[in-house]
């Protein structure tokens, strides 16, 4: 992987590498990226997906590729870190030169008194309010970073959000406390790197088109490669509801003294249109009492935007104004904008797609959701272009090649040449892993079938617990629950019962144990060894046949004379399937079963695909044999 990696850097262009677990791909990109960096002078981008892993490149290996760099050349390459303007700690506002957005805090600061201790990890919500914006004015007096993740324990969202702004809420040269930022302190530190490490969710600022974002650079690292397009689409999916519009009005006028009367009504006019609207994508575009709806808001955000404005050249020297005035003039830009690309013809044309949705269940008040249909074209004109990229991570061959992932990162659209190349693994999987797809239950239906519940109860006996239950839903992974704690005492732990990091401790720590839970579950758990010894999927993972994204995406494809459900549904499922199938074989003496309780897997015609996606463990549909492996697996000590 190093070898391919340098070639990449020297002859130009773009290079997928899969590297499973345990093939050291950090290192493998890290040191040649390092040497092209001392050598040729390039700055190189590292994103990755995940904290955990962020905090491995940072701490553990970029060090030790640094200093083998160092050892062969003399020089030492500079490596930094950066992440979005809020996740720093702002001292303007810390010291009360942005009101606070909660009004609650100021009462809770009053009855805070001292806090002498912090809370346990994963308790920052036993602390209140006050207690926790108190901790943080303890901590700016002694960080150097400001870095959020820094602080340990952490502190709950809404404390944070008392003493962070964005990027646009900044003053910039007009804060009186510029020197001491810490968000720009992380850029300046970026500029002077070799290195700089940072997120996907960055990278999808950029793809948004935010301008100075990242220093220029020559080559771009994306660690977790599989998660980039959806944190793309991410960033680029706005909402819009009444109670949104009527923040905004509020914001101005505490704030900013404006007037915001039409804004206000305004407001009330879109929660009345969407109230009439049903839940689902809006496909044959805008109807016209929302379009209209939109056009008088549009009128009337703009009026809004265009007085505080005024406000703000009128009150430049009141210093103790400026950062309400800031959080006015955002709040509105943030406005104008959702408004300008939901009146676009992006809709119309296809390259956005629009829904009405519901939250809670439909016990929240209607939203107007917007996004991005394709962000391929996207990936490939602001993250690709113009620089050599390596995008690497366990999962990229889908169906037994790398094209789709290639088409959904852009790199069949960028103009330079790429290639994929499979590293391979340090597992033999045939020998350390069985992959069950039985075919006598029966296709699931909307839920969880009481004959699938039925086998992975029998696989979790069998086996003695140790089992990982990856579920399509958070209903069905509480049925799992139910059944397991009814009818066995093995441990079980359930997804929502408490902290996610807190259960997955919990389960490592006991090779009785049973850990079940939805999507969060599929991605990043990392339990070696004997405890995680049955990983059992209920279903393939499709995406959801009315998720507006999808159809729009299936739609797309079919227009271009491409199959929709395999460019889309089926390769969302592959990934999965090859996440979920992951968390069993994490080091060379793990071995262990993956059922898979769907027959599609072996009897649709796409099953093949699906099949070819997952690690090549040893294939069988009798449950005679599986239950009489895990069986020997559990009295094995």
């Amino acid at each position: 992987m190093a070898a391919a990696v340098g070639e990449t850097l020297q002859d130009g262009g773009h290079l997928l590498v899969q590297a499973g677990t345990g093939t050291g791909k950090s290192l493998a990109y890290l040191v040649p990226v390092m040497l092209d960096s001392v050598g040729a002078g390039h700055r190189v981008v590292v994103s990755t997906a995940t904290l955990a892993l962020q905090r491995q490149v940072l701490a553990k290996d970029a060090p030790v590729a640094a200093q083998a760099v160092e050892r062969a050349t003399g020089s030492r390459p500079r490596v930094a870190l950066l992440k979005g303007w809020h996740n720093y700690l702002c001292r303007y506002r810390l010291e009360g030169g942005y009101p606070a957005e909660d009004d609650d805090v100021g009462n809770a600061l009053f009855g805070a008194g001292e806090v002498l201790s912090g809370p346990g990890v994963g308790q920052a919500g036993a602390l209140g309010l006050g207690e926790q914006v108190v901790r943080l004015r303890e901590w700016a007096r002694t960080t150097d970073s400001g870095d959020r993740d820094d602080l340990v324990p952490g502190v709950s969202d809404r404390a944070w959000r008392q003493v962070s702004v964005s990027r646009a809420q900044c003053l910039g040269h007009s804060c009186p406390v510029r020197d001491e930022c810490f968000p720009r302190a992380a850029r300046s530190q970026a500029a002077q790197a070799d290195i700089v490490v940072t997120n996907h969710a960055v990278l999808g600022v950029v793809a948004a088109g935010g301008p100075g974002v990242l220093p220029d650079h020559q080559v771009l690292v994306v660690d977790e490669a599989h998660e980039l397009a959806e944190r793309v689409r991410s960033q680029g999916t706005v909402s819009l509801s009444g109670a949104a519009v009527a923040r905004a009005a509020t914001t101005a006028r505490r704030y900013a003294s404006v007037l915001v009367s039409d804004l206000e009504a305004a407001g009330q006019g879109l929660a009345g249109v969407l109230d009439e609207l049903p839940d689902g994508r809006l496909g044959q575009g805008l109807p016209p009492s929302l379009r209209s709806a939109l056009v008088v808001l549009d009128d009337a955000v703009r009026q809004v935007a265009a007085d505080v404005r005024e406000k703000t050249r009128g009150t430049a020297a009141r210093a103790q104004e400026a950062g309400g005035l800031s959080m006015a003039r955002q709040a509105l830009a943030d406005l104008v904008d959702t408004v300008d690309r939901l009146t676009s013809d992006a809709v119309d044309q296809g390259r956005e797609v629009a829904w009405v949705e519901r939250p809670g269940a439909g016990e929240e008040p209607p939203r107007l959701m917007l996004a991005p249909v394709d962000v391929a074209s996207r990936v490939a004109t602001t993250l690709l272009a113009g620089r050599s990229t390596v995008l690497t991570s366990a999962t990229l061959v889908l169906g037994g090649g790398f094209g789709p992932m290639a088409r959904t990162l852009g790199l069949t659209l960028a103009g330079e040449s790429w290639r994929g190349f499979d590293v391979g693994s340090p597992f033999d999987y045939p020998r350390q892993g069985i992959l069950y797809a039985p075919t006598h239950l029966p296709r699931p239906g909307s839920g969880v079938s009481q004959a699938a519940l039925e086998e992975m109860l029998a696989l979790a006996e069998a086996s003695g617990g140790g089992m990982l239950g990856l579920f399509s839903s958070r209903l069905a992974a509480q049925e799992a629950a139910e059944l397991l704690r009814s009818s066995t005492s093995l441990p079980v732990y359930a997804q929502g019962e408490d902290q996610l990091p807190t259960l997955v401790e919990a389960f490592a720590s006991d090779d009785t144990a049973c850990l079940v839970g939805s999507l969060s579950l599929w991605q990043g758990v990392d339990v070696p060894g004997r405890t995680c010894r049955l990983v059992v999927i209920d279903r393939i993972p499709f995406p959801r046949p009315d998720d507006p994204v999808v159809q729009a995406r299936t739609q797309a494809v079919a227009a271009a004379g491409g199959n929709g459900f395999m460019s889309v549904a089926a390769t969302h499922a592959a990934l999965l399937l090859a996440q979920g199938a992951g968390r069993l074989i994490r080091r060379r003496q793990d071995r262990g079963v993956v059922a898979v309780l769907d027959p599609r897997l072996r009897t649709a015609r796409y099953g093949g695909f699906l099949s070819r996606s997952l690690p090549p463990l040893w294939p069988t549909s009798d449950p005679q044999v599986v239950l009489g492996a895990l069986t020997r697996l559990a009295a094995h000590d």
